[in-house]
């Protein structure tokens, strides 16, 4: 028996190297490494500013602020989504507005959008789960109606493409994810991409503390031991050390993908003609990462639950996950703002169904095809 788990970084000793390099320097904080991964990520993306920092959540906190979120202002997010799409309005004592999702792709539908926007609503945050694209055409179209912001969580949908365009550069700003198991990895870490010239100076100087200068320019030959405490900001700085990470997985990006493609293609190929599983549906107007591969089980077919699956594929060596628990069902959002199930019927019908299996370029193609024969075989002995 395989032992498989849901996801692996890929660690090499070009990785190892950059950090040891680092060490080695003296210079372990926020510096030239940094600048360095700013500039070949904005390259890569095809935008004009990428301020590096400590983690997406960070990320979309500092969008939010860029764009003057304020008290009992409104943001519209999906509901299917990680806890940091919400909690980061909540910092500023506004409102998460979840919407429901479309029951094959599980992003956010964009025909239910409108209906929840009122003078208070300020910006929308498409979450590209998965790593397929929002119907960006739609959303921005929205969004110029009612003079609203567009900030992208681009967490799992590096690279993705909506019409040829990167995500990222699509937008007013777009928050990328750098964690463990995230397309590439800084371990923790984040970026915030804009094309806006005042957006990306608020971001720059409230990521630390508020200060007019980059701290790390006051201790080299290039600053000075002045600066100015301008806002209040904060400490999402992101190091040196993880940015000589950033960039050698950056490099290795597109294979990566690759990799996360083929293995895709092949559950694709093997699951399409098994009617208890629903497969991923990609829209054709753009790419799909493949940070994730979610299958939804037909339980109307089975005689085993989702949680009983994922026991099965335990047994058998395969870990899964859930992607996600939609934000409506947890007891902070039931609590505080009293959403029910039923308010978000497709989320909560999709929820009891969907599977991620495993996807990560780590993995090879035999680990794949063992996944494959473990499903079906699961599949197998418990239809109805």
């Amino acid at each position: 028996m395989k032992n498989i788990p849901y996801s692996l970084p890929f660690i090499s000793e070009g990785e190892i190297n950059a950090i040891e390099d680092v060490l080695k320097s003296g210079w372990i904080t926020t510096g030239s490494k940094t600048r360095e991964f700013e500039q070949k990520f904005a390259r890569y993306i095809g935008c004009k500013h990428a301020i590096a920092v400590n983690s997406c959540t960070a990320a979309l906190h500092l969008a939010l602020d860029a764009i003057g979120l304020k008290e009992r202002d409104e943001v519209i997010i999906p509901t299917i989504t990680f806890a940091s799409t919400g909690e980061v309005v909540t910092y500023f004592k506004a409102y998460p507005i979840l919407v429901d999702c479309e029951q094959d792709t599980l992003l956010i539908d964009v025909n239910k959008i409108e209906e929840k926007i009122n003078q208070k609503t300020k910006a929308i945050i498409p979450v590209h789960f998965a790593g397929q694209s929002c119907q960006m055409d739609e959303i921005l179209q929205v969004s110029r109606k009612y003079d609203l912001k567009v900030i992208d969580d681009a967490a799992h949908s590096l690279p993705t493409k909506h019409k040829g365009r990167m995500i990222g550069t699509i937008g007013d700003i777009a928050c990328f994810s750098f964690y463990a198991i995230k397309p590439i990895t800084t371990g923790e870490g984040g970026m915030v991409c804009t094309e806006d010239n005042e957006f990306a100076e608020r971001i720059k100087i409230m990521s630390l503390h508020g200060i007019s200068k980059d701290a790390w320019r006051r201790y080299t030959s290039e600053g000075s031991w002045y600066y100015e405490i301008i806002e209040a900001g904060y400490k999402y700085n992101m190091t040196d050390i993880t940015a000589a990470l950033g960039i050698t997985q950056l490099k290795k990006c597109n294979e990566f993908y690759r990799k996360r493609e083929k293995i895709a293609d092949k559950y694709t190929q093997a699951f399409k003609k098994i009617q208890e599983i629903k497969i991923p549906v990609v829209r054709d107007y753009g790419t799909h990462a493949w940070h994730l591969y979610v299958i939804q089980l037909n339980l109307e077919m089975l005689n085993i639950n989702r949680a009983q699956f994922i026991e099965s594929m335990k047994e058998n060596g395969i870990g899964c996950s859930v992607h996600f628990i939609p934000l409506h069902l947890h007891p902070y959002y039931r609590r505080t703002y009293n959403y029910k199930s039923k308010d978000f019927p497709v989320a909560s019908y999709v929820y009891e169904r969907i599977v991620s299996i495993p996807i990560y370029p780590k993995m090879s193609y035999d680990d794949a095809d063992y996944v494959i024969d473990i499903v079906i075989k699961i599949i197998k002995e418990n239809r109805k």
